[in-house]
């Protein structure tokens, strides 16, 4: 059975139109929104787009009333101000640059090879951007345990990200479960093998997107981008899919042909540049992931004494010059999840340097770079003593290591 796609020779004029329109507003949003995707084409690129970080923000002063200025900056976020201004910009230029094309091109029969081509994009697109967030979950760079800031955290006081990532974070066994999910992704570098990638990238797409709608993930816009990318994917085979799943007919998946080549040459130099390009790509997935478990692979659970320690009793001299804040919980953790929680909750960092052969503690605060010396003794029993001077005043702080049910509970089969 011949399953190819059938391709018409004659495409209508909204066909023509829409296909005109999502071509360059498809490949706009793959070349601004790169996300690291494809370095190369960034670097093909670089001036224009350097143009463009120029040309948002002053699009948006001139034409838009935007509550925040449109620069561009480096964040962890996605839905920027900026982000949003150049996704309306780039849908400005595909509608000009679409009309633009209709009046230049309006004898053309269809675009079936440029279509191909294409779905090549965003498939390459949609799989890489996968690919690399399923690997970070395999080790867990993404969403690592809850650490000690968060344990010690009243659980209102968390926002909606910081729950869902406290959540994911939790299970490594989910982890590796949504990973795998998502490097599923990979079935999309081959033509053979798009309808079910997307199918199941599709499912993939959606539940991302869900998660930063309603936990108030600040990647709205690629993910909804990784959604549609899939839909359009899925697009020749929509009917093929009712039929298969809601009317139970048996059907054969229509598969969008490749352009000939009859060039020999050619033909291995296309092979070749594409599994280079998958090679290199494999490799640059490799070397960052090398990157993220050094900088994760210090485990502050290997710290001596690591641990959120509860103040049992914190004495200090009557006529003690100070006038800090009681101490709630001692946070001993690693570079960045170390300080002091006070009990009105609030929270200052702290680094916190440990002799373990003379049995010292150093803390220093960050907010006035003050350093604070002990001794400690600690208990089998997770007893943890502290002598020392804390601004100027002796001290003595009787503490007591908190086990919390999150960390210590096990997994059981059988729960009545």
């Amino acid at each position: 059975m011949n399953n190819t796609l059938d391709q018409q020779n004659d495409w209508t004029l909204l066909q023509k139109t829409a296909f005109r329109f999502i071509f360059l507003l498809f490949l706009l949003f793959i070349i601004i929104f790169n996300n690291g995707v494809t370095p190369l084409l960034v670097r093909l690129f670089n001036y224009p787009l350097e143009l463009f970080k120029d040309f948002v923000p002053w699009f948006a002063k001139q034409y838009l009333d935007t509550a925040h200025e449109a620069t561009y900056h480096v964040s962890g976020s996605g839905d920027t101000t900026f982000a949003y201004v150049a996704l309306l910009i780039i849908t400005l230029f595909s509608l000009i640059g679409t009309l633009i094309w209709s009046i230049a091109d309006r004898k053309r029969k269809n675009y079936e090879q440029l279509y191909y081509w294409l779905t090549v994009a965003v498939r390459f697109y949609v799989g890489i951007m996968l690919l690399n967030y399923g690997l970070v979950k395999f080790t867990k760079t993404q969403f690592p345990f809850p650490g000690l800031f968060q344990l010690t955290q009243n659980y209102g006081e968390n926002r909606p990200m910081g729950l869902a990532w406290g959540f994911f974070g939790y299970s490594k066994g989910y982890n590796i479960f949504v990973g795998f999910a998502e490097v599923l992704a990979v079935l999309l570098f081959f033509r053979r093998t798009t309808t079910i990638g997307a199918f199941l990238t599709l499912m993939t797409a959606f539940n991302i997107m869900m998660v930063n709608y309603f936990y108030g993930v600040p990647v709205k816009m690629v993910s909804t981008a990784l959604f549609v990318f899939c839909l359009f994917l899925l697009a020749p085979n929509f009917g093929t899919l009712i039929d298969f799943f809601l009317k139970g007919k048996a059907v054969a998946l229509k598969m969008l042909a490749a352009p000939e080549i009859r060039k020999k040459w050619l033909y291995y130099t296309k092979y070749t540049v594409k599994y280079l390009f998958i090679l290199m790509t494999l490799i640059g997935l490799a070397l960052h992931m090398q990157q993220m478990n050094k900088y994760f692979s210090k485990d502050p659970k290997k710290t001596l004494l690591y641990g959120a320690y509860r103040i049992n009793s914190f004495s200090k001299p009557k006529d003690a010059q100070s006038t800090e804040k009681n101490w709630k919980f001692l946070l001993i953790g690693g570079d960045n999840d170390s300080g002091i929680r006070y009990f009105n909750d609030e929270y200052e960092p702290a680094k916190i340097k440990i002799d373990t052969l003379n049995k010292k503690m150093e803390i220093v605060f960050e907010k006035d770079e003050s350093k604070h010396s002990f001794s400690y003794t600690k208990s089998a029993e997770g007893q943890l003593i502290l002598n020392g001077t804390l601004y100027k005043d002796y001290v003595s702080i009787e503490l007591i290591r908190e086990k919390f049910p999150l960390v210590t509970k096990e997994f059981q089969w059988i729960i009545e």
